[in-house]
């Protein structure tokens, strides 16, 4: 069964980092790209960040680059998102994802909140 379980949230004031993490299990994690999202209130998922099954090659949305990495570690079975700079804008429930061909997975969702 897969699951994506993602950790790291909290409250941070402007300009602060958090590092969110992202535990997968169920599947053989070094074989799929990852990517993280993000949700507010009344709005869709904006994707912010994906990597390959490498990890050598990474995107991310405008709204997040020079400030956010993502990053993975296929020994842990983790993939992670640094975010430094972090703007009030930034608050959202963030969620890891994992596509396959024809299905994809969620996890629970972390909260960031930004505020000072």
């Amino acid at each position: 069964q897969v699951q994506l379980v993602e950790s790291g949230g909290g409250l941070v004031q402007p300009g602060g980092s958090l590092r969110l993490s992202c535990a997968g299990s169920g599947y053989a994690f070094s074989r799929y790209g990852m990517s993280w999202h993000r949700q507010v209130p009344g709005k869709g998922r904006e994707m912010v960040a994906a990597i390959t099954i490498d990890g050598r090659t990474t995107n991310y949305a405008d709204s997040v680059k020079g400030r956010f990495t993502i990053s993975r570690d296929n020994a842990k079975n983790t993939v992670y998102l640094q975010m430094n700079g972090l703007k009030p804008e930034d608050a959202a429930v963030y969620y890891c994802n994992l596509r396959f061909t024809t299905s994809e997975y969620w996890g629970q969702g972390t909260q960031v909140t930004v505020s000072s």
